[in-house]
């Protein structure tokens, strides 16, 4: 088995991410390689599958975002508090993938509060670079939600 290549500037660059959000942890995945950072003591995982025999070629990563995402102009954040939903039903794919192309006004998460699902649109128009959050965790006004580059 060949030995995976770490891509050590990028996990230097998540770790960051990390600290400037106080997120406790965070995943990032292209193709079969999946990249988690966590800071909440559980150990850092790195998982590869096997590559398929006519696997077609991984998209690009999307860029890592150098600025704090509260000071990102294509932010978009939470309006309310709540628990934020990334798909309309457990059954179904997320509303946006890290890598979609998003019109404004697309619907890209929902926020449950008081029983109400209320859906979150996207500020503009362009690609998805980050979800900063994952499904069905509580999130707070003016958390930061998903950003638009």
């Amino acid at each position: 088995m060949a030995k995976m290549q770490v891509d050590k500037d990028l996990i230097r660059d998540l770790a960051k991410l990390l600290k400037e959000t106080d997120l406790t942890d965070i995943e990032v995945q292209e193709g079969e390689r999946k990249i988690k950072l966590s800071r909440s003591g559980s150990p850092v995982t790195f998982s590869h599958a096997a590559p398929a025999a006519a696997a077609a070629p991984a998209p690009a990563a999307p860029a890592v975002v150098d600025v704090a995402p509260a000071d990102h102009p294509g932010t978009v954040f939470s309006p309310m508090v709540g628990t934020v939903y990334t798909s309309p039903d457990p059954e179904s794919d997320p509303f946006v993938k890290v890598g979609d192309k998003v019109s404004a006004g697309q619907n890209i998460l929902i926020i449950e509060a008081m029983k109400v699902m209320n859906q979150i649109h996207a500020s503009k128009g362009g690609t998805v670079i980050a979800i900063l959050v994952e499904n069905s965790q509580p999130v707070e006004y003016g958390e930061a939600l998903i950003i638009i580059e």
